[in-house]
């Protein structure tokens, strides 16, 4: 029987999760197990770009993983690990840094992004995650990333980074593929459309957590804003408010768009959609929010999960290193 092909994704440990992480990837995570190979990381040196207080860090950490978790990623089938247990992943960083183009780095737009945001903090990290991103992906021999839709450009450079040290160090690594979920890939914030959701987003009221009270995302899908007009219709471009409602309320349903919109076609507003919307949202986190708290408590258990997937990740990652060395003569 041939061999499945391998993924690899990684959530960061920085802030509360939402449904956009839930929805754009982490949801799809578990089921992937049955076609692929995969691996998951909680890349909690991604979250040092930004300050993190050292008992936040470890308390996001924990979240993160207890996530995966709850989200029906079983560490029997797929390796969990958290990405400072595996030192490879900064060992190939810095060989990657070395041939990754600057100009690469200087043009993806979450450092114009972060680095905008984060005037009194534009630290050479920011500029140069991508790369450990980069080896992230690389060191497994990953042949597919499931990303959501903001994440393309990082998984276009690791192929351009693996292309480089190909070409110049002869065939190494595989060239990474992304594997985005179309409808519900980019999730936006419910208080201004045009605005992805985000957990550092200053209000709120647009950024549904996935520890959210069902109250909370009641109240949250309430004052979500809408668009002029009473068509219930998904049209980004005309409709950028209701189209980002009905991906959510496909995501959490598992309908299709076109079967939602004759659904409303004679709605007389938005109201009862979005209390409808608010419902699938609270039934469709029930289950993951009772296994995470089931989780959460259990912290013994969760070191043991780390434990385990690091030390099967650092087979993998100390073979991939061993090859590497000898490519660049360190070997």
């Amino acid at each position: 029987m041939a061999s499945m092909k391998r993924i690899f994704s990684g959530v960061q440990p920085s802030g509360n999760l939402h449904i956009g992480n839930y929805l754009g990837a982490i949801k799809n995570w578990a089921p992937l197990a049955n076609e692929y190979d995969c691996i998951y990381c909680v890349v909690d040196w991604h979250a040092l770009t930004v300050f993190q207080k050292p008992e936040t860090l470890r308390e996001n950490t924990y979240n993160a993983l207890a996530t995966l978790l709850a989200a029906g990623i079983n560490p029997e089938k797929s390796i969990i690990f958290i990405q400072s247990h595996v030192k490879e992943h900064s060992e190939l960083t810095w060989i990657l840094n070395t041939v990754t183009p600057l100009s690469e780095l200087e043009k993806m737009t979450q450092f114009k992004d972060k680095a905008r945001k984060h005037k009194e903090n534009i630290n050479a990290g920011l500029l140069d995650y991508p790369v450990l991103m980069a080896a992230d992906i690389l060191l497994y021999d990953t042949e597919a990333v499931p990303v959501g839709e903001d994440q393309r450009q990082h998984v276009e450079l690791a192929r351009v980074v693996a292309r480089k040290f190909n070409n110049l160090y002869g065939e190494t690594f595989k060239e990474p593929q992304e594997i985005i979920r179309k409808e519900a890939a980019r999730i936006m914030s419910l208080s201004d459309p045009s605005r992805k959701m985000s957990k550092s987003d200053n209000d709120s009221a647009g950024c549904v957590n996935l520890s959210d009270s069902p109250d909370e995302i009641r109240d949250k899908f309430k004052k979500a804003v809408t668009d002029s007009g009473k068509e219930i219709r998904y049209s980004p471009a005309e409709k950028p408010a209701i189209s980002n409602l009905l991906a959510i309320y496909s995501g959490f349903s598992g309908k299709p768009i076109n079967e939602i919109e004759a659904k409303y076609k004679n709605a007389e507003g938005y109201a009862q959609f979005k209390l409808d919307l608010a419902e699938i949202v609270v039934s469709g986190l029930a289950d993951f929010q009772k296994k995470y708290g089931e989780f959460r408590q259990n912290n013994k258990f969760l070191d043991e999960v780390a434990k385990t997937g690091a030390e099967k990740a650092t087979l993998l990652a100390e073979k991939k290193m061993e090859a590497v060395n000898k490519r660049i003569g360190l070997a």
